[in-house]
């Protein structure tokens, strides 16, 4: 046996026994790591308006509590203001369901000539095999939401609690960042952390701003059409057409249809109509001027960054895709060096000598000069070249 082999398996035996425990490990914090990923985007978001406090002379943990003060009295009014309409309208929904059901089954009955009465509908609903065991899980389940929702507790304290520190002591994360650096990276570190800090706060400002603008031009709709829970849906439009690019628009329009259907199927027509034209202005209008000097990527690459954000880390990586996606795209932008465009029509997509568009022709039907007797490249069988068919 050479005298190196049981050093060497020994050796391998520590390295696979490192790697189980860090993948152990990993397995076990990957919720840590997401919630400190989570609040260090948020702390980027308020990085602005805590500067802008620090900067005037406010001591920069103040500056910090004042800005979570007011996050956090924004949000709590909202979501007891919207808890509270939308509890309401849940009253109100349960009231009117057998009226909707009713209007619903008359279209039904009229459109496909069937005789389908209420009392059928409810009682085949009510004595339904998954009907009861779905009630049957909900009472056991009891428990688990319970369970879930302290964790969800638990979990949005450690948020806040991680970016409130990562914000107030953001210049001695900064020095701590930069420490470990050379001094030639130094300044590009920082440089990344200024483009981070930009594209987030700016991506979650327009994005807030463009979904109060969609919420009141749906709601005003909406109120016209005599559509119910217009505030409700209204709510739910700006929100989800606005944190869900490309198709969000049309996701969210499609309960207010649904709902204005009830009341008349020409009222689902109108909003279809309206949720179109407004895409369309919000595409070419507001978007470019509210969103030019924040995230300004092409749509198909921000619906792809959400499809992979969802798919490594779920709702989370959906919402924190599009400004990682514009921090990279700005960062790449910055140090990626770029040339002059020629003056080649071709690169414009136009034929040189027509002004055409020009057409892509295969790599075995381009042929030099010197392995086609002299006739020109490509030349066909009568002597015409390629360009002048």
């Amino acid at each position: 046996m050479p005298a190196w082999l049981p050093r060497a398996m020994v050796l391998a035996l520590a390295l696979y026994g490192c790697f189980r425990l860090g993948s152990w490990a990993f397995d076990q914090l990957i919720g840590l790591l997401i919630n400190v990923l989570i609040a260090f985007f948020l702390a980027l978001a308020i990085e602005p308006a805590v500067s802008r406090m620090s900067a005037r002379g406010m001591r920069r943990g103040v500056a910090t509590f004042l800005v979570f003060l007011v996050v956090l009295v924004a949000t709590t009014g909202f979501v007891v203001l919207l808890g509270s309409m939308l509890a309401g309208q849940i009253v109100d929904m349960v009231e009117g369901f057998p009226k909707y059901l009713d209007s619903v089954i008359n279209w039904v009955n009229q459109t496909f000539h069937t005789e389908l009465s209420r009392v059928e509908v409810q009682d085949s609903v009510l004595h339904s095999d998954w009907l009861q065991k779905y009630v049957q899980n909900s009472a056991t389940g009891v428990l688990d939401i319970s369970t879930t929702v302290l964790g969800g507790l638990f979990r949005l304290l450690t948020i806040f609690l991680f970016s409130f520190y990562f914000a107030a002591d953001g210049p001695r994360l900064r020095r701590a960042l930069c420490s470990v650096l050379p001094p030639a990276k130094q300044a590009e570190a920082m440089r990344a952390w200024e483009i981070a800090v930009a594209k987030t706060g700016g991506y979650l400002y327009s994005r807030g701003l463009m979904a109060l603008i969609s919420g009141i031009a749906h709601y005003v709709l909406l109120v016209i059409l005599g559509v119910p829970y217009a505030p409700a849906l209204a709510i739910w439009v700006g929100l989800v057409s606005q944190f869900v690019p490309t198709i969000g628009t049309y996701l969210a329009g499609a309960l207010p249809m649904l709902i204005a259907f009830t009341i008349d199927p020409w009222y689902a027509v109108w909003v279809l109509g309206f949720v179109v034209i407004y895409q369309q202005f919000e595409n070419y209008a507001l978007q470019p001027k509210l969103t030019s000097r924040t995230v300004d990527i092409h749509p198909a690459v921000a619906f792809g960054s959400v499809i992979v954000g969802t798919a490594l880390m779920g709702a989370v990586g959906a919402l924190i895709a599009i400004p990682a996606v514009a921090t990279l795209q700005a960062f790449l932008g910055t140090y990626v060096k770029r040339y002059d465009v020629t003056e080649d029509p071709r690169v414009f997509g136009r034929d040189p000598r027509r002004g055409e568009p020009a057409v892509t022709r295969p790599r075995w039907f381009r042929r030099t000069a010197e392995g086609d007797g002299g006739r020109g490249v490509g030349q066909g069988e009568a002597g015409e070249h390629p360009d002048n068919a």
